[in-house]
């Protein structure tokens, strides 16, 4: 099957949030760990690029956040976390909607041929 950019860029930005959702669990159960750096996952701006180029195919990066720490060392703010994960979950459904629906398009392409 030949995959098209926006199925490309839509598979890319659910692998994105996925990880990000799996940083941010991973932030929120270390969130009283000593020493602790926070996972920051990014992708956005690499798969723009990528779809500029007419790929759409980008992995996500995950890297420590350079935020400032508390005392123990910990830099995980909880605050932040839960705002993240409720945007980075409706990100994740509004893409795999958008994934459901490129490929009820084809399905009932497939049909009429």
């Amino acid at each position: 099957m030949i995959e098209s950019v926006t199925q490309a860029a839509l598979s890319s930005a659910l692998a994105g949030l996925s990880a990000r959702q799996a940083a941010i669990a991973n932030n929120i159960a270390n969130v009283n760990t000593t020493n602790y750096r926070a996972q920051r996952v990014s992708f956005e701006d690499a798969l723009a690029a990528s779809v500029a180029n007419h790929d759409g195919h980008v992995a996500p990066v995950t890297a420590l956040s350079l935020e400032p720490t508390q005392l123990n060392g910990n830099n995980v703010n909880l605050d932040t976390e839960t705002t993240s994960d409720i945007e980075t979950g409706l990100r994740y459904r509004f893409a795999a909607q958008a994934m459901t629906q490129q490929f009820s398009g084809i399905q009932a392409a497939m049909r009429t041929s």
